[in-house]
C-alpha cells in the first residue's frame, strides 16, 4: 500500500513541476497564434521577422513581408512570438 501512495506522490511532483507549466505555456503559445491580426510584427520558429500582410484562415496561413515589397508565405503553427516578447 505504501508503495501505491508512494508511486502517486511521484506522478503528482512530477505532474505539478514539469506537465503543467509546459501545458500552461502551450496554452499561451496557441492563444497568441490565433490573435495574431494584420499589421503585427511576428517571430516565426526559423527566427525570420516580419509583418502580417495578410491572413488565410482557410489554410490557416499568413502572409508575412520580411522587407519591403518581398513576402513570404507561412503557416500560422510555425509563428513564435511577437518581437516584444522575445526582447
Amino acid at each position: 500500500m505504501s508503495f501505491l501512495l508512494m508511486m502517486v506522490i511521484i506522478f503528482a511532483i512530477m505532474w505539478f513541476f514539469m506537465i503543467r507549466p509546459q501545458q500552461k505555456k502551450q496554452k499561451e503559445i496557441q492563444n497568441f497564434r490565433n490573435s495574431i491580426t494584420r499589421g503585427q510584427q511576428i517571430v516565426t520558429a526559423g527566427g525570420i521577422y516580419g509583418v502580417v500582410k495578410d491572413i488565410d484562415e482557410a489554410n490557416n496561413t499568413l502572409k508575412v513581408e520580411i522587407a519591403n515589397g518581398i513576402c513570404i508565405k507561412v503557416d500560422r503553427g510555425s509563428v513564435f512570438a511577437s518581437p516584444q516578447v522575445v526582447q
